[in-house]
């Protein structure tokens, strides 16, 4: 099946916070992009590629709308969509009064379903074809979620959550278990279609050395296999990690300890990760995902990213909704958040960079740039089609938008899902917006 699409187009040869952004970025006015077998198979001038098209070709025409890659959300708890917006508390509190509680229900494997269900939708609704997701501790809520992202062939990265300790009985495997139904699932899913497994240790503290150890195995067992957690997102989490590991120098080394933290391996947050700690993911290659709307919500702090982008060694780094704690499937909304986190450490976020971190840039940190996150002939055929004049006060802020730059911000700081007018996956429309 040959499909194409028509209009201005955006996407990433370089990264930003590297070089000039006139120079990371490809901007094509009145391009097109022809898509086949699942792939991009050309993009270009429309007045040049045009004519190559046969009658037989779908295409959809979208003027005063941006073509980009699809956006790439680097860290989501799916199980989570049904307690978004679940009042108060900071991270470990929120943990067991909501989060504990919610997920005990995806021991139904028709709850796992329905929610699995609406999450791809939503992401879909977002622009968002590819994701790095944690299920819960059971299997079956993994399988929900890869069968259902199957059926619209979306790329999709999603673990069991390992955990063995400090939480709720019900929820809690061992170090066998953790091994063995990990184990099952790669065999089952890795490498099926567009489903890669990740090896999901929930964070720290909730494994025992039992269990990590384990962990390390399997991952020593699978070198390709992709790896998340989360690191060093809350002070009082920080503190409890050296509690439980005296033995470790800092929250890194123990993942460093139990061979964890390698190229592939992305971790939620970092927001308070010390000088030696970057260094120990700088040497490592392991990656990280900033969680903006998170970390405000749950009055983590806020992650100073310049480090991690500008040293002379950059960490790989990502844009994560972490769902539920994160307030919104949009990674427009996410960006936004971003560039909030950017300017409370006193150096703003330029709206290329974080179109770069949502497509690019995410591709990069999950290890996955050579199948998504540009638009360029052989790369994996998933686009977000974006409205430019979506709302009636982005029609009048566009009026006034100077030049790419500030169109890209007006849309992160004012967009929403609205401003997704249609999402496509594997080359075909998976998902149109429609107008009332």
């Amino acid at each position: 099946m040959k499909t194409a699409v028509r209009g201005d187009v955006l996407t990433f040869r370089g990264n930003p916070f590297r070089q000039a952004e006139q120079d990371s970025l490809v901007f094509q006015r009145d391009a097109l992009v022809v898509m086949e077998n699942g792939r991009i198979a050309a993009c270009g001038p429309a007045a040049e590629l045009l004519a190559t098209l046969t009658p037989d070709v779908a295409l959809t025409h979208y003027p005063d709308h941006l073509i980009l890659p699809g956006f790439i959300d680097c860290h989501v708890h799916y199980p989570q969509t049904e307690m978004m917006a679940a009042f108060g508390e900071q991270l470990l509190d929120w943990l067991h009064h909501y989060t504990f509680v919610t997920e005990q229900g995806f021991a139904d494997e028709l709850h796992a379903r329905e929610v699995a269900q609406v999450f791809l939708s939503e992401q879909l609704r977002n622009g968002v074809t590819t994701g790095c997701v944690f299920g819960t501790v059971h299997p079956a809520s993994v399988e929900m979620l890869f069968q259902e992202a199957a059926r619209i062939n979306l790329r999709i990265l999603a673990g069991k959550v390992c955990m063995d300790r400090h939480a709720p009985d019900a929820l809690l495997d061992t170090p066998l278990t953790a091994y063995e139904d990990s184990r099952a699932l790669i065999e089952r899913w890795h490498g099926q279609g567009r489903a890669e497994y990740v090896i999901t240790p929930r964070f720290a503290p909730t494994s025992s050395h039992g269990q990590l150890e384990m962990l390390g195995a399997l991952a020593a067992e699978f070198p390709d296999v992709a790896i998340q957690s989360h690191i060093s997102e809350n002070l009082d989490e920080i503190a409890w990690v050296k509690q439980l590991f005296p033995g470790c120098r800092d929250y890194a080394s123990v993942y460093q300890r139990y061979g964890l933290l390698r190229p592939r391996a992305i971790y939620g947050h970092g927001i308070h990760l010390s000088g030696e700690e970057l260094d120990a993911f700088r040497d490592s290659g392991a990656s990280l995902a900033h969680c903006p709307t998170s970390n405000f919500f749950l009055g983590s702090g806020s992650l100073n990213l310049r480090p991690c982008v500008e040293s002379a060694r950059p960490i790989p780094l990502g844009l994560g909704t972490d769902l539920g704690a994160g307030t919104s499937f949009s990674m427009l909304q996410t960006m936004n958040a971003a560039y909030m986190a950017a300017q409370s450490h006193g150096k703003p976020l330029s709206a290329v960079q974080a179109f770069y971190l949502a497509t690019r840039g995410g591709a990069e940190a999950l290890g996955i740039a050579d199948k998504v996150g540009s638009i360029a002939p052989g790369m994996e055929a998933d686009l977000a089609v974006l409205n430019l004049r979506s709302t009636p006060l982005l029609d009048f802020r566009m009026r006034y938008a100077r030049d790419l730059s500030e169109a890209l911000f007006i849309q992160m700081m004012l967009g929403d899902d609205r401003a997704v007018a249609a999402t496509y996956v594997s080359g075909s429309k998976a998902y149109q917006r429609l107008l009332v």
